[in-house]
């Protein structure tokens, strides 16, 4: 990773004085990596240690990075990673205009690892994760929403980077479509799990941790699986009140919310969801040879489901 943090810091470099501000703002914060991490440990996993790993997973983070910097502009957020996002501080407009930096910057250097299949890879993730931004937009304030929709945004809009970064290790290493195909199933499930377990640590963590509002997503008017299933076991009450705030991302009830939510069982579910995605990553990985790597990603498949932040 200290790898991939130096091309980064060299590759963000700009003649323009606020691109240079507004990225090394955003890099510092730091974050969990898990993109970067997927990329590289699934290519020493299957034996490829050349140069070209440490670039590709600098795309992976910086196509990443950039679509955080377009989410907090669409979602009026002003916590990310525990400090003031990018929109927050220097404005909507520089916010979006240097995310579309960072998107172009990354697709400058996936081009220098010269494999068509690359492209192709990163290019199918990048336009399946705009198609998912816009369906989550189209899902905003729909109390209706139905589960299997609500999944389908999260396979787009999370999901997909980290099918992505876990094939291009396989793909980097020359592996079997078999084995690429399972690195891929890995990643979006293990995608779909840490997403799962975002969504209710909206209602079960706290901001210091978290890093962000508790909270933030009903503010959003975002229909998530914890408020879905509260809403299917409440009382008609209950139901009537968490609709009503989907509808108008009202917070004034915000507790009264969370204690429905803890009540029903939805956080429970909404765990258990997210283990049984975790428990499909865990099974592809039996297709890698016993390693290091393979150990740290079977990690994961833990700590993508029991963490609090």
């Amino acid at each position: 990773m200290r790898q991939v943090d130096a091309v980064l810091r060299a590759r963000l470099s700009s003649k323009v004085a606020l691109i240079d501000q507004i990225a090394s703002y955003i890099i510092s914060a730091g974050g969990k990596r898990m993109r970067p991490r997927l990329l590289l440990l699934f290519s020493e996993a299957l034996g490829f240690r050349g140069p070209e790993r440490y670039e590709l997973a600098a795309v992976v983070e910086l196509i990443h990075t950039s679509t955080l910097l377009h989410d907090d502009v669409v979602d009026e957020s002003s916590l990310r990673r525990g400090r003031a996002t990018a929109n927050s501080m220097f404005g909507n407009a520089a916010a979006v205009l240097v995310g579309d930096f960072l998107y172009s910057r990354s697709f400058q250097m996936m081009v220098s690892v010269k494999s068509m299949r690359v492209l192709e890879v990163l290019a199918e993730a990048t336009n399946v994760i705009a198609e998912g931004e816009v369906l989550q937009l189209m899902n905003m304030h729909d109390a209706d929403l139905a589960v299997d929709e609500y999944l389908r945004v999260i396979r787009f809009k999370t999901a997909k980077l980290f099918e992505a970064s876990a094939r291009l290790g396989a793909v980097l290493a020359g592996a079997s479509a078999e084995v690429e195909e399972a690195c891929a199933d890995y990643g979006r499930s293990l995608g779909t799990a840490f997403q799962l377990v975002d969504d209710l640590l909206d209602y079960e963590g706290n901001a210091s941790e978290l890093g962000k509002n508790v909270g933030d997503d009903l503010r959003e008017g975002k229909p998530t699986l914890p408020l879905l299933i509260a809403m299917e076991r409440g009382t008609a009450e209950e139901r009537e009140l968490i609709r009503h705030a989907i509808e108008h991302g009202e917070l004034e009830r915000l507790q009264q919310i969370i204690d429905i939510v803890r009540r029903t069982g939805a956080l429970e579910a909404t765990r258990e969801a997210a283990q049984a995605q975790a428990d499909i990553a865990r099974a592809t990985l039996e297709l890698l040879p016993v390693s290091k790597a393979r150990e740290a990603l079977l990690e994961f498949c833990f700590r993508a489901v029991h963490r609090s932040s």
